[in-house]
């Protein structure tokens, strides 16, 4: 069942408006890449981090299909996305928006603090605060905040209340821009090749299966990310992993898990200081939380 009532409508209307949109399905996430797209086989979009030449039709590649263009979004090959479509997505930094994604009542709180007041809209869990003006996103930036805006969609969840202000710099300063693009090829890498097994996890109360499960599934998410976002992901999966460790007497193999980590996302394109830097990050947000 339709989370949103009527999705095409509502999508069309934010399309005049001037908001790009897309179709979600179940999960809240974009529909997948046809066979033509699979893999980025098809090159990507032009709007892309790595611009191609992908002209699908279809709605494919996530947020860089999203589009204000009506003929588009009632066209066949997107008739079917609204038919099994849940909600309504929609493309930020398209708009000229940035969203800040408030997770959690502690999030929240600091925003009150923090940032300018502005249009808020009220989420499963928290609050969205949306901001005039695009930068670029950032999962993860403080415990329990995103930001999403340029190449990155969020979930329409309704217009909101409060007056929309400018994108202040306390949220641009919440992200740090780091060069992404991929190091040259035949460049040697520090990285070790240290894997996590019981040996260097003499203090964990887990057993070797359950830290294994949890990090394959999270090598695996960093590893999907064949165009852009892998940094960020590996920066989500240090910091869950980490987590799940605050009550190990330790040691827990932490420096392990990290490599692994650091090593997934060197393999889709990512720097390793950048992706080093990322791991460190997401085990100090931790560290910090749990202080």
């Amino acid at each position: 069942m339709s989370e949103t009532p009527y999705p095409l409508h509502t999508a069309l209307s934010l399309a005049a408006s001037g908001v790009p949109v897309l179709p979600l399905c179940r999960g809240k996430v974009p529909f997948g890449n046809c066979r033509t797209c699979a893999g980025n086989a098809c090159g990507g979009r032009p709007n892309m981090k790595s611009p191609g030449p992908c002209r699908c039709p279809g709605v494919c590649h996530a947020w860089a299909a999203a589009t204000t263009e009506p003929a588009v979004i009632v066209s066949p090959p997107w008739a079917a996305a609204w038919r099994q479509a849940v909600c309504v997505g929609y493309h930020p930094g398209g708009a000229g928006l940035t969203v800040v994604d408030l997770d959690n009542t502690e999030a929240i709180t600091w925003a009150r603090t923090a940032l300018p007041a502005t249009r808020t809209v009220p989420t499963t869990r928290g609050q969205h605060w949306i901001y005039q003006g695009a930068m670029p996103s950032a999962n993860g930036v403080r415990h329990g905040i995103d930001i999403k805006s340029l190449r990155q969609y969020a979930r329409w969840l309704g217009p909101g209340t409060g007056r929309m202000t400018a994108l202040p710099s306390a949220v641009r300063a919440l992200v740090v821009r780091e060069e992404a693009s991929p190091a040259p090829r035949g460049v040697a890498s520090s990285l070790s090749r240290t894997t996590w097994d019981r040996t260097v996890a003499t203090g964990c109360r887990h057993t070797e299966r359950y830290v294994r499960t949890g990090l394959e599934r999270g090598l695996a998410l960093i590893r999907s990310h064949t165009e852009s976002g892998a940094g960020s992901q590996a920066f989500g999966v240090a910091r869950f992993l980490a987590a799940q460790h605050t009550t190990c007497p330790g040691p827990c193999g932490l420096d392990a898990i990290g490599e692994e980590i650091t090593a997934a996302a060197v393999l889709v394109g990512v720097p390793e200081p950048y992706a080093r830097r990322a791991v460190a990050n997401g085990y100090r947000t931790v560290r910090e939380h749990a202080a």
